[in-house]
């Protein structure tokens, strides 16, 4: 139960067709739980015909109904007006599982930020093709599973991982630099909850050290974008990018030191957004109620 100064906190998010008096609907469910909105987010696409919204608020403790119960009475909503309504405490945690290969500053980044607390996540395990960060993960406590992955024994490797992420009750999967195309199968299962990052220079700059061709070229800023994992590799709906002008003086090194910060920058961000309740998928793009 998530109090503070007696109240309870929950966060309310609404997708549906854009209808004239929807807003107040919303508000309406609220005002009869006697509910004090703490922030509020909207978005009325008007091109797309949608309206999202995100709802963090309170309901004093003595009229504080629970979440089952709360959840129930938003059926009617969600018929009347055709919606997908989700509920949830505030401070309920997500449980991720971390997916990484052989380079560890965003998987070190994440570990670090739900170490103190800046993320709103429990990292549950860590999962990597390679050996050579499990002192890593077990230093903060997280159990690391190494899977190794060949062309004959990824549909077992896959299938072990699906098993870790039904044992974990995982919500989200992140894959942290892995480096490993996920099957058109995983990613359909995992669609919605798989976060993947990568540079942005693609699609010009593919393959091996990205970075260097970058250099060769003369590129004037390095970049990274976060997005859903789907069956188009790299192509999954983008939640959080992130850019840094650079210039000549910039070696390959440089390059790379800036394109790490921005990758652990962009992909902080999308799960920090994804588990808030704040990222809307609409499609092959998001909406993201930051």
């Amino acid at each position: 139960m998530s109090e503070r100064n007696g109240a309870h906190r929950y966060v309310l998010t609404v997708d549906g067709a854009e209808r004239p008096g929807l807003l107040h609907a919303v508000t309406g469910f609220l005002v009869d739980h006697r509910a004090n909105i703490r922030e509020i987010k909207q978005f009325d696409d008007e091109l797309a015909g949608r309206y999202v919204c995100r709802v963090d608020f309170v309901v004093p403790d003595d009229d504080d109904p629970g979440l089952e119960e709360l959840e129930a009475s938003l059926d009617g909503l969600r018929v009347d007006w055709e919606l997908t309504a989700r509920l949830r405490r505030a401070a309920d945690r997500q449980r991720v599982l971390i997916m990484v290969s052989k380079f560890a500053h965003c998987l070190n980044d994440l570990l670090f930020r739900a170490h103190v607390d800046e993320l709103p996540i429990d990292i549950v395990a860590v999962v990597s093709n390679h050996p050579d960060h499990e002192d890593l993960a077990r230093w903060h406590q997280v159990p690391f599973h190494h899977i190794p992955v060949t062309r004959d024994t990824k549909p077992d490797a896959e299938g072990r991982l699906l098993e870790l992420v039904d044992e974990l009750d995982v919500d989200l999967v992140v894959l942290a630099r892995y480096m490993q195309i996920l099957s058109d199968d995983l990613a359909k299962t995992l669609s919605g909850r798989a976060i993947n990052i990568h540079h942005s220079f693609l699609p010009s700059f593919k393959g091996a050290k990205p970075y260097h061709q970058a250099y060769e070229r003369g590129v004037k800023t390095v970049g990274a974008t976060a997005h859903y994992v789907t069956g188009d590799l790299d192509e999954g709906p983008i939640i959080s990018q992130q850019v840094q002008e650079v210039d000549h003086s910039y070696t390959p090194a440089d390059l790379v030191a800036a394109g790490r910060d921005t990758e652990c920058k962009a992909l902080s961000n999308a799960v920090r957004w994804h588990c808030e309740g704040r990222v809307f998928i609409q499609g092959r793009r998001t909406v993201v109620l930051r």
